[in-house]
């Protein structure tokens, strides 16, 4: 059962099940806590768990106006860092994050590395990027979504939702699943807007610099913090692949494991990152 809690004047939805130290899963584009269904419950036992809709997103409130900021990589963060503290959620916190979710987390984790117990990371935005480091098969698209095309694709079409969430999975979405993904973007325009928001903030070739400059700053700290790290590398992988998998490989106290999936892994391999993170959270 979801609950809502005020931000900034939006109502901000969110599971928190269960006792003990927290454990937040956060989601990222164009998805919702849904992501997290065959995954977060398992925990429930042991830990407390926090699985927010971020803004506008699932079913937390959507904005008013026109391209509102507060879809942007930043504006999403003052909402989510304004719920996580509100909740009161202690001195030991475990981040498991995804897409834009690990973005918003590793800045959550450099902001307030005093209570992060571990950051448990697949398929994110974790590093700077350059065109060049971007998956050949996402350029042509991505650049189109940046162009005055984005409207057209995104908030007329649902391009994000509808062509690049429901065909990336290896196991076919059942209609369910589906139906559920498509609830909070029905509507066209405005409703859609942070799907297209979110791959106009990738920062490419330090574009957009405030989006290109938190995700350095968050690179730059996780590289040697000592906060405990868990990648969940994706095989055959779309996002977190080639440099930029490299970089993460290097950065200090983290390990590795793999599992089966391109950029939703949760989709197809949910029971395997259950269980990487149990054995994982065990051994700290």
């Amino acid at each position: 059962m979801k609950k809502f809690l005020e931000i900034k004047n939006t109502k901000i939805a969110y599971i928190d099940e269960g006792k003990g130290d927290a454990i937040i899963f956060i989601h990222g584009n164009p998805t919702s806590s849904y992501l997290w269904r065959n995954i977060a419950p398992k925990f429930i036992e042991q830990y407390r768990i926090i699985v927010p809709d971020l803004v506008g997103m699932g079913d937390s409130q959507k904005l008013e106006g026109i391209d509102n900021p507060g879809y942007s990589f930043n504006g999403q963060y003052e909402y989510l860092d304004s719920f996580l503290k509100k909740l009161n959620l202690g001195i030991r916190l475990h981040l498991v994050i995804h897409d834009w979710g690990c973005g918003l987390g590793l800045k959550f984790a450099r902001l307030n590395s005093d209570v992060i117990s571990s950051i448990t990371f697949m398929e994110g935005v974790a590093v700077p990027l350059t065109w060049d480091q971007w998956p050949e098969a996402g350029t042509k698209i991505f650049k189109l979504f940046r162009s005055d095309a984005g409207e057209e694709l995104i908030l007329d079409k649902n391009f994000f939702v509808e062509r690049i969430l429901f065909n990336d999975p290896i196991n076919p979405m059942s209609e369910k699943t589906k139906n559920e993904y498509l609830k909070p973007f029905v509507q066209q325009g405005e409703d859609r807007r942070p799907t297209l928001t979110f791959p106009r903030n990738i920062p490419f070739n330090e574009e957009p610099l405030e989006t290109h400059n938190e995700i350095a700053k968050n690179a730059e700290f996780h590289s040697s913090s000592s906060i405990p790290k868990l990648f969940i590398n994706a095989d055959p992988g779309f996002l977190l692949v080639g440099s930029q998998r490299e970089e993460v490989r290097s950065w200090n106290n983290i390990k590795e494991v793999v599992v089966k999936g391109n950029h939703f892994i949760q989709e197809d391999s949910p029971d395997e990152i259950t269980a990487h993170i149990k054995t994982f959270l065990a051994e700290l």
